[in-house]
């Protein structure tokens, strides 16, 4: 599939469905309230609870979020790209629909090829969050990306990674594990 495509279909307020370092995700541009409403619609998870942010770069997660100290960017960027994400304090442009309940967004730079690709094509951040019902099992395979949404959403085949289990949340001004 390519990138043209993808970027317009983003553009327009689409959802994809796409592979991540342990299942696939779902994702859409964080900035377009309607495509965000959208990915928790199809998946029937509660707004308050916030979701995850994917990126090619640290670059694309500044707008998202406070400005940090040295040592704070620091720590983040140690453990990136791969499969941690971290917990932190929100800028004051970071929509709501993003954050949830909390003053924080949660963020990763991701290690996985295609999910970075996607980020590196759509020429932004994007949501990330597991293409399931809320609480069910995620998707491991486009089929069952198919299945469970049909026409709904793009989906953007590929391999998963090997890790079985999602990422690592950790909050950066703590230092607290939420998810191992």
């Amino acid at each position: 599939m390519d990138a043209w495509r993808i970027r317009k279909h983003l553009q327009r307020g689409g959802v994809i469905a796409y592979p991540t370092e342990s299942c696939y995700g779902l994702g859409c541009d964080p900035m377009n309230p309607h495509a965000v409403k959208r990915v928790l619609k199809l998946k029937k998870r509660s707004p308050s609870k916030g979701l995850i942010l994917i990126a090619a770069h640290p670059r694309q997660l500044r707008p998202f979020l406070a400005d940090l100290t040295p040592e704070l960017a620091n720590r983040m960027r140690s453990r990136w790209p791969g499969p941690h994400t971290w917990l932190v304090p929100a800028s004051r442009d970071c929509p709501t629909s993003l954050r949830g309940a909390h003053d924080s967004v949660a963020v990763r730079v991701t290690a996985h090829r295609g999910a970075a690709g996607l980020c590196r094509a759509a020429k932004m951040a994007l949501v990330s969050t597991s293409a399931n019902l809320s609480g069910g099992k995620p998707a491991k395979t486009a089929a069952e990306c198919r299945r469970l949404f049909g026409k709904r959403v793009l989906v953007i085949p590929g391999p998963i990674g090997a890790r079985r289990r999602p990422s690592t949340i950790q909050d950066l001004l703590t230092g607290k594990i939420i998810r191992k």
